[in-house]
């Protein structure tokens, strides 16, 4: 248990420091340093505290099975920009097992996705975003919003707008570099039709299969006792 901790620890110590050092470095436009430092310290926390949880091998296997499902359907769509299942698959599981497997299952699915559509530095972003989906959503699971049908409609179609205002902001900063309001505006403007896209994608899919799927995971769940809340 402590050796977990300790690791924690030590790597937040390190991000912080390799931080106070980028700014130094870079400090005309340390934006994207900050930016990614930001999403690291995040994103920590919340692997440790996974790893710090007594998980069984089956839940393992579970949690690794959902991340490759959500990681290759985003391959057969790859010809359609943005129209993908893989946000619907993420937000399902979390739905059934919660916002940290919601959260492992996200950022696993844009890592294993990329190894066959390309790795790069928008990687951690595309981590860090669908990870927030499925946290979210694994938030969210118990309230009414979520346990209605047309909420959890609503709530892909948001996220979905919402991934690509973010990875936006990896775009400006990776590649435009100046922070300013016509940048943004084109940046957003120029991005609307693969935000819409992704937007009535989850829609579409939440729509048709969301009872299903929940249904599914959930007799899953109960059956082999996966991820039970003590």
């Amino acid at each position: 248990m402590e050796n977990p901790r300790s690791i924690l620890i030590v790597s937040s110590l390190m991000i912080v420091s390799l931080l106070f050092i980028s700014v130094i470095v870079f400090d005309d436009k340390p934006y994207l340093m900050i930016s990614m430092a930001i999403m690291v310290l995040t994103t920590i926390p919340l692997f440790a505290r996974f790893e710090l949880k007594q998980i069984q091998s089956k839940e393992i296997v579970f949690l690794a099975v959902l991340a490759a499902i959500a990681a290759i359907s985003r391959v057969p769509f790859a010809p359609l920009p943005s129209v993908q299942p893989t946000s619907f698959v993420i937000i399902v599981s979390a739905i059934v097992l919660g916002p940290q497997a919601g959260f492992i299952i996200g950022a696993s699915a844009a890592i294993v996705s990329n190894i066959f559509l390309g790795q790069g530095p928008w990687t951690p972003w595309q981590m860090f975003a669908w990870g927030m989906i499925g946290l979210v959503a694994g938030l969210l699971r118990n309230t009414a919003v979520m346990k209605n049908k047309y909420g959890l409609i609503g709530y892909g179609f948001i996220v979905g707008i919402l991934f690509g205002w973010f990875m936006n902001l990896w775009f400006i900063m990776g590649f435009l570099g100046e922070l300013t309001w016509p940048v943004f505006l084109s940046a957003y403007v120029a991005s609307f039709y693969f935000d819409l896209a992704h937007g009535l994608s989850n829609v579409f899919f939440l729509f048709l299969f969301s009872a299903t799927w929940i249904g599914i995971l959930q007799r899953f769940k109960e059956k082999y006792g996966i991820l039970r809340e003590h």
